[in-house]
Order: C-alpha cells, then structure tokens, then sequence
C-alpha cells in the first residue's frame, strides 16, 4: 500500500453487491450519511436530497428499479436514494455524483459494503419505465426532484480485494495536452 491513508482508503473501496445479512449499525449509517452531508457542491447550493431506505420490503420493491443492476437492493440493510433538485442548480447531477462518491467512501473506511447505482438516464425492469419513475412511485419524491443513484449498504458478506498502486493507469495522464 502507499504512504498516504487517503488513498489506501480508495484503493481498498471496492463495490460490494453480497451482504452478510447483519444489520449496519445506526452510528455507521449516521456518519455515512453526514459524509454525504458534508460534500462540496456548486455555489454551495446543496442541491441535493438523501432518502434512506431500512424498511426491508421497500429495498425488496426497489431492487427491480434497474435491468441488471439493482438486484442486490434486496439483500442490503439500507439504501441511500440520492435526489438532485434540478430547479436549484443546473448541476445537481455533479453534486450528487461527489455526495455519492463522499458516502461510498467513508462506507469503505468503517468496513461497511456498498455499491453505486446508476440511476438517472436508465430504465427499470418494468418496459418502457424509467428507473427514476419506477423509483418515484415508491418513494413520492416531486418531479424537481431528479435521480441520480442509489448507494445500496450492507454488512460483506466476504473482504473484497483491494486494488493496488500498480493498476493506476498513469497512461491516461496527458502533460499540457493531451497529445504528446
């Protein structure tokens, strides 16, 4: 590992879709939460919104928000939907994608698993349904109120690798242009 806890910390951040089924304590889930609070956004507008899901029905019933990608939804302890208010700011889709990213994080600092799902710009398991409408009907959020993802947490159900310094793809830095 390198010399740098930060960046120990995002090489050992890797999504996690299989859960143990113990119960992500509440004081986890609180710092979570006040790390996606604490994110920089534009202007600081804090344009965005969090709903958290415990209810285990309501992840059962999300978990066919998306083709392909959701289904661990069923397994997690929790879920944080991460709304954007498109009438406050014209990047909400910015400042929710570094409020996800903050949460992910500090999820992977206190040994909880989660994983990113994409949900703007993508369809529900249900045809010709968006996975934001899908979401909707569920959650009753109003319609300035815009997708972005969903970040599913749970307990691992195994320790997942973490990558290393040597899969850095420096080849895709670029000095002064991006031609060389």
């Amino acid at each position: 590992m390198s010399d740098n806890m930060l960046l120990d910390l995002m090489l050992n951040r890797r999504s996690v879709r299989e859960y143990s089924g113990e119960e992500v304590p509440m004081e986890k889930l609180n710092l979570i939460i006040e790390a996606g609070l604490a994110s920089p956004s534009s202007r600081g507008g804090k344009c965005w919104e969090f709903v958290v899901i415990r209810d285990r029905q309501t992840l059962i019933n999300l978990s066919g928000c998306r083709k392909g990608a959701a289904r661990m939804l069923a397994g997690a302890d929790a879920a944080i939907v991460v709304l954007g208010d498109e009438d406050r700011s014209d990047v909400w889709t910015e400042d929710c994608s570094i409020a996800m990213a903050n949460m992910h994080l500090m999820a992977s600092s206190l040994g909880v698993g989660s994983c990113w799902i994409q949900g703007r710009n993508r369809e529900a398991l249900i045809p010709d349904t968006t996975t934001e409408d899908y979401i909707r009907g569920f959650l009753k959020f109003p319609s300035n109120m815009r997708l972005e993802a969903i970040l599913s947490l749970g307990m691992p159900m195994e320790e997942p690798v973490p990558h290393t310094e040597e899969e850095l793809r420096f080849d895709k830095i670029h000095i002064n242009t991006f031609m060389n």
